[in-house]
């Protein structure tokens, strides 16, 4: 309805500028992810607990009780539809939650606390887990309350003129801290203490090709949404992207895989440290927030010029999201918790109400006409109504017209939602393209808790809709047991 009042002009722009909105979840929000369709934002907490938010109305929808309570939310991973999300703790626990019900459909504890855990983009029953001090680990939900596990390799595969002297001594820390699947979910992708980036076959669970990009533990990698590019964050204050091969194509050689380093950001003046970096939905733009510090910083790609720095609340920022399909950026508060939503602020031309609207930049004296505010006789206003009252109101004719231009407005806004068989051209035939899935619509709960949302809209009548804020914080989150939950690998060796 308020399209027509959008300056066209503001519809192109793909950089967020303004602080637009703010979520409190229960408790500290410390690690925030959007849904593929961009419908959704799921946020884990130090608490051990995870609310999903409707970015409709910016109201809890959803939420998730079953980590141990006082533990920390470590990373959440969305299913491709939207029905499943995966999510991992410090409590050694990875959870596969099922948005239908809010049930938990596997709850398993990997021995060890979870750094970060990531779904299989094509099977929701697998993933994939970095784990600390212990090897990286491929799970298999699939076999009910039977969870299989399958270590991965933690050393890279060196070439002989790369070798220490004493590798036994070199490799004696050596861990993974960050995995990642690409989108064909043929190969795993993951970083090291040691700086080291490793891909890793899926199938046989051997590493296929490493390359040393730092002497810094590898704090986060991030993949683009067509898989073909890599973003690393490091301890040694640079931030690198990478173009990937098509590694799931069947004619690749490990031996001719090449992973260069296509650009370096960094501030070369304060030395800044980067908190948590993500691509933007075309992956033409970086982002990252940092350490002690306000502010996040957006390079574009092509020339790797800073473009942006996004301004908004007066503490330091910890996990950055970008939305999916709009130009949209959300955070987290590392003081308060909080979740920060920038986005493009769009102000109305009320000019587009009526042809003959005119604004003006500053007010201006007005000439009344002579017979502009005269008084009508009573009997032609009665006139006037009764003739209004006899029009007949055609309320089942559909104006096919009128919804091809509200279509065509809302493509030009990025409403629509593509898949992977909509994109066309050569990928979307290809093997390691990500299957096109109808998307998933979270049932509403009509029965749901007092939501913590600053600004959860509550309707009070038919047609009738108000703001409800509320500041209760929700107490007594703890752990539930599962039936049939597995304690799979409780004791285990230290080292590969």
């Amino acid at each position: 309805m308020n399209l027509p009042l959008t300056d066209p002009t503001l519809l192109a722009q793909d950089i967020p500028d303004a602080l637009t909105a703010r979520l409190r979840s229960s408790g500290p929000a410390v690690c925030i992810r959007f849904s593929h369709a961009g419908d959704l934002l799921a946020s884990g907490t130090a608490k051990g607990t995870i609310a999903i938010f409707d970015l409709e109305t910016n109201g809890v929808a959803r939420k998730l009780k079953g980590h141990t309570a006082g533990r920390t939310v470590q990373s959440l991973s969305w299913e491709h539809s939207g029905r499943y999300l995966l999510s991992s703790s410090i409590d050694w626990k990875v959870i596969l939650w099922d948005l239908k019900d809010g049930s938990r459909v596997r709850a398993v504890s990997l021995g060890a606390p979870v750094y970060i855990a990531a779904l299989h983009p094509r099977n929701h029953l697998q993933c994939v887990a970095a784990l600390y001090e212990y090897r990286p680990v491929l799970v298999d939900l699939s076999a009910g309350s039977k969870v299989v596990q399958h270590a991965l390799p933690n050393l890279p595969k060196r070439a002989p003129h790369e070798l220490d002297a004493h590798p036994d001594k070199a490799d004696a820390k050596h861990f993974t801290t960050v995995a990642a699947f690409t989108p064909s979910g043929a190969h795993v992708i993951t970083g090291t203490t040691k700086g080291w980036l490793n891909v890793i076959c899926t199938a046989t669970r051997e590493t296929i090709y490493s390359t040393r990009l730092c002497s810094k533990p590898i704090l986060l990698i991030r993949l683009s949404t067509s898989g073909r590019d890599l973003l690393v964050n490091a301890s040694d204050t640079i931030i690198r992207t990478i173009k990937l091969p098509d590694l799931s194509s069947p004619t690749l050689q490990p031996d001719s895989i090449n992973l260069a380093v296509e650009h370096k950001f960094q501030d070369v003046v304060n030395r800044l440290s980067w908190n948590h970096v993500a691509f933007s939905s075309s992956a033409d733009y970086v982002m990252a927030s940092t350490l002690m510090n306000h502010d996040i910083y957006i390079w574009e790609r092509g020339h790797g010029s800073l473009v942006k720095i996004l301004e908004g609340p007066k503490e330091e920022l910890g996990a950055v999201e970008w939305h999916p399909t709009r130009p949209c950026v959300a955070a987290t508060g590392v003081e308060s918790g909080r979740i920060y939503l920038w986005g493009v602020h769009t102000p109305q031309r009320w000019s587009a109400l009526a042809p003959d609207f005119a604004e003006v930049e500053e007010n201006v004296e007005y000439v009344e006409m002579e017979d502009e505010f005269d008084i009508h006789p009573e009997a032609e206003l009665i006139k006037r109504r009764l003739d209004q009252e006899d029009e007949e109101v055609d309320v089942l004719t559909v104006d096919e017209e009128q919804l091809e231009r509200e279509g065509a407005m809302r493509r030009g806004l990025g409403v629509e939602i593509k898949t992977a068989a909509d994109e066309g051209g050569a990928d979307g035939g290809k093997k390691g393209a990500v299957p096109a899935v109808s998307p998933f619509r979270m049932p509403v709960l009509l029965d749901i808790n007092e939501s913590d949302s600053e600004d959860e809209i509550v309707a009070i009548g038919t047609g009738q809709f108000r703001r409800k804020s509320t500041a209760r914080e929700d107490a007594g989150f703890g752990d539930e047991d599962v039936h049939g939950e597995e304690h799979v690998g409780s004791k285990r060796r230290r080292g590969d």
